[in-house]
């Protein structure tokens, strides 16, 4: 029997801090327990974090960045690739998430090492090979010299075989959802739930994301709004970061919602629970999901509501949200930024409970068949067992 493969895997971000890959990874990692060991390397903003800590049973080197700092970030750049040279014995593969100035030093110590790379494009308009060449020709220079390139969506696929770089150098491996964790609540736990979170025996529109411009927190809002002139009193709870140093999260929404809602009178209808480490607690409790945003690649929140059972409203992106929501059947799509769109979707789906529920039932259902965590696990084993068996390209004996 091989040995398991030893990864690294580099992210902009870990637990406790948040991103997408992060929480992929970590994912993942659970479920290849035995089957692959993982380390993480990843830049944190919280400059308190512990510089190595082990979580769940994997180490976790972190790199404080000032993300507002060039200076940081290039120092940032020289500490990974410090660490990189440090632990080289420990891994025999990078796995590297998103395209960033970290991909730049990784790539470099990687072919010092001859270790190789795979790279995994997670971002609609950041990751897209088009976008990176224009903001940088040296990153792009990093997705040509990855051994395997992995794209989450079609959307990907579609823009990286755009750029013209190898099909055979590409695979599309979805982002996968742990079903244990994300599932329905029966009846008597979500009123539990819901008398836990305090909040009102009324209809409950959840948000889940960081509050930046393109999540459309705001275009929610005036949604809702909607739906209280018409007479639908509903409570609108926002899940995620409101204030960041993420370049992406505008500090001035959640004060512009919240002043909007208090000269409404209804103040105490809106909630903002900041950054939170149980997103499957309040999912779990909610009515209707709802994912306004104009940008995404393959959203981890709309997949993790689907799988709760919750049936959601969703922006139709192509290639992203349209790869798995079918109008109607599993979830809802409308136009992006139609105001009127969304909240009649929304509407709909808080007046007719049972067919609600049907349609969550049903995106409960496309998340188990397509999106469970285990089987996308294994592509991501097979895929590192794949490239650790390929002749080796460019890379030092």
């Amino acid at each position: 029997m091989s040995k398991p493969p030893r990864v690294l895997q580099i992210t902009g971000a870990y637990y406790p801090e948040i991103s997408a890959a992060g929480i992929q990874c970590r994912a993942v990692a659970a479920a290849l327990a035995g089957r692959a060991v993982f380390s993480v390397l990843a830049t944190a903003v919280d400059s308190g974090l512990p510089r190595a800590a082990n979580v769940d049973d994997v180490t976790v080197y972190r790199l404080p960045v000032d993300v507002t700092s060039a200076a940081s970030k290039a120092a940032a750049s020289l500490r990974l690739a410090a660490r990189l040279i440090t632990i080289r014995s420990a891994f025999d593969l990078i796995h590297i998430h998103g395209v960033s100035q970290k991909n730049l030093a990784a790539t470099a110590i990687a072919r010092l090492l001859g270790k190789p790379i795979v790279v995994t494009l997670h971002t609609a308009g950041q990751d897209d090979p088009a976008a990176v060449k224009a903001r940088s020709r040296a990153a792009y220079a990093t997705l040509t010299a990855a051994d395997l390139v992995v794209g989450v969506s079609p959307y990907i696929t579609t823009r990286y075989l755009e750029a013209g770089l190898p099909s055979d150098r590409y695979r599309l491996i979805p982002n996968g959802i742990d079903t244990s964790r994300f599932y329905p609540a029966t009846p008597g736990e979500r009123l539990a739930i819901r008398r836990t979170l305090g909040w009102p025996d009324q209809p409950v529109i959840v948000f889940v994301g960081f509050f930046s411009r393109d999540k459309r927190p705001d275009l929610l809002f005036r949604a809702w709004q909607q739906l209280l002139l018409a007479g639908t009193r509903a409570t609108l709870v926002y899940v995620g970061a409101t204030h960041s140093p993420y370049f992406e999260v505008d500090r001035t929404l959640e004060q512009t919602l919240r002043a909007a809602a208090a000269a409404l009178g209804r103040a105490d209808d809106i909630r903002f629970t900041g950054s939170v480490d149980d997103v499957e607690t309040y999912l779990r409790a909610a009515d209707v999901f709802a994912l306004p945003s104009i940008r995404e690649t393959q959203s981890m929140a709309l997949m993790e509501a689907m799988a709760c059972g919750v049936p959601s409203v969703a922006s139709r992106l192509e290639g992203a949200t349209d790869a798995f929501v079918v109008d109607g059947v599993n979830g809802r799509l409308v136009r992006p930024d139609d105001e009127d769109a969304l909240a009649a979707a929304l509407q709909a789906l808080l007046a007719d409970p049972d067919a609600a529920h049907a349609i969550g039932a049903r995106g409960r259902e496309t998340i188990v068949e397509r999106f469970a965590i285990d089987p996308i696990a294994a592509r991501w084993l097979e895929t590192y067992q794949h490239v650790l068996g390929a002749p080796a390209r460019r890379r030092v004996a």
